[in-house]
């Protein structure tokens, strides 16, 4: 697999601050070891158009993997999409 230019992760996690919700997904991928870009969006609801934009919902957390060019929201569903695309080979590198 091609590696995304050096310094630069290939997941982006939108999420707010002391989100439940996005501390969930912040632990399921330090649990990886998975490198990511953590992306702060506005508090305001309506203010979140690059969430929007990226996921088509203005919930958070939502992540862009461009490792599979999947974009998703839901923190229960970004946790099963990374313990099936990552968990598994969890560290057999």
């Amino acid at each position: 697999m091609s590696q995304p230019a050096t310094g630069d992760p290939a997941i982006t996690l939108y999420r707010l601050q002391a989100c439940p919700y996005c501390e969930r997904v912040v632990r399921k991928l330090q649990e990886y070891d998975l490198d990511y870009r953590s992306r702060f969006v506005e508090p305001m609801h309506s203010d979140r158009n690059v969430v929007k934009r990226i996921s088509g919902k203005r919930t958070v957390p939502a992540i862009e993997d461009e490792n599979t060019g999947v974009t998703m929201s839901e923190s229960a569903n970004i946790v099963e999409y990374l313990e099936n695309t990552y968990g598994a080979r969890g560290g057999a590198e």
